[in-house]
């Protein structure tokens, strides 16, 4: 949505790594968190016991939770999205709702207004297969697939697709809706270049938002409707327009590099939020509209790449405080619309496992 840096956010394969979660003296299991070191997270729940999943994001009404995972234990060989309600989540001994079709690819889904439906992006139009990952490349560099069948489709809380909002050719995908439930913002390649755009509620009315060359995604609005925050990427350099460009082609972004972005809703007032080493991305605006909470791992080593954590900016000072201590992978953070609390995706509890899971946790400033 690449996430879900995301996980651009919108894409979950960043959450992958062929190492062991790193162990790191102060996690205490039975809470869910490092002691001491992770002060903003209180009462952390478990979601979800396996596999890979991220993008979790909040019903308007603080209730219900939609995400994308692929877990071979429910039967899911490629990402799709699932549906469940707080109250009574069990997703270590129940599966949770499928929402999508089971076809193809989806990412990046959210709740549209009155919590009757939610929109995702699928590359079922392009058929019933999961399209396949990008080979490994001869030069090692780490790429994600921009797969062209990609659209965003509306679908009711029992799985069926009631209209779809974009069919220009190429990717559309990494849509999210304002507060106001008035507009979405996404991600396409229709201009030849990774842009953002803003639509009304119903498709019509597409504007476009950025323009400067680069991957630009992962958008999400503020909490009065008038900014948005979003990673990018910004080939500067001849070489480094090239390698961006020849990828594009391919249907591929680098992602090893990228920084926070904030602009008005109709993409005036840019301004670049990071200058960071490695990669920022996942941001996500917190209650007030003051903060920023964000993943990176712009500490980390990087040939290794990790860890990556969460992390907050103050929009006025650019200050910047680290809020978990995870010594591999978290991200995907979203507060819920009431700002009580946060859910976000964690390498945290698996047991030395590849897994990626959901938690969720009481929010404290």
């Amino acid at each position: 949505m690449i996430h879900k840096v995301v996980i651009l956010s919108c894409l979950i394969s960043l959450c992958i790594s062929s190492q062991a979660q790193i162990a790191l003296p102060n996690f205490d299991p039975n809470a869910l968190l490092y002691k001491g070191e992770e002060k903003h997270l209180s009462n952390v729940r478990q979601l979800t016991f396996g596999g890979d999943n991220a993008e979790a994001y909040f019903s308007f009404d603080n209730n219900k939770i939609t995400f994308q995972a692929h877990n071979e234990a429910w039967n899911n060989h490629c990402d799709q999205i699932y549906l469940f309600d707080l109250a009574n989540a069990n997703m270590k001994e129940v599966t949770p709702q499928l929402l999508s079709t089971g076809k193809g690819r989806t990412t990046c889904s959210y709740f549209l207004p009155g919590d009757t439906t939610v929109l995702y992006a699928s590359t079922h139009l392009g058929g019933d297969s999961c399209p396949p990952n990008p080979p490994k490349r001869a030069d090692h560099k780490y790429v994600w697939p921009i797969y062209k069948d990609f659209d965003i489709f509306v679908s009711d809380l029992k799985g069926n697709i009631l209209r779809q909002l974009t069919k220009t050719p190429g990717y559309d995908a990494e849509g999210t809706v304002s507060p106001d439930g008035k507009k979405i913002v996404f991600t396409s390649i229709r201009s030849g270049d990774l842009e953002l755009y803003t639509m009304n509620i119903d498709g019509s009315n597409v504007k476009q938002v950025t323009k400067e060359l680069g991957y630009d995604g992962g958008a999400f609005f503020s909490p009065d409707n008038k900014h948005l925050i979003f990673r990018a990427s910004r080939p500067k350099t001849p070489e480094d327009i090239k390698e961006y460009n020849d990828l594009l082609k391919e249907g591929l972004v680098m992602p090893t590099h990228m920084e926070l972005y904030i602009c008005k809703a109709d993409g005036s007032d840019l301004k670049k939020l990071t200058d960071m080493p490695n990669a920022s991305w996942a941001p996500f605006f917190s209650h007030s509209g003051k903060m920023v909470i964000f993943s990176s791992n712009y500490l980390s080593d990087p040939k290794k790449g990790l860890p990556f954590n969460l992390y907050m900016i103050n929009l006025k000072s650019n200050k910047i405080e680290k809020i978990t201590m995870d010594g591999m992978f978290d991200a995907f953070p979203m507060f819920s619309p009431d700002g009580k609390k946060i859910i976000f995706s964690s390498n945290r509890n698996n047991n030395g496992t590849h897994d990626t899971n959901l938690f969720i946790a009481d929010w404290k400033d």
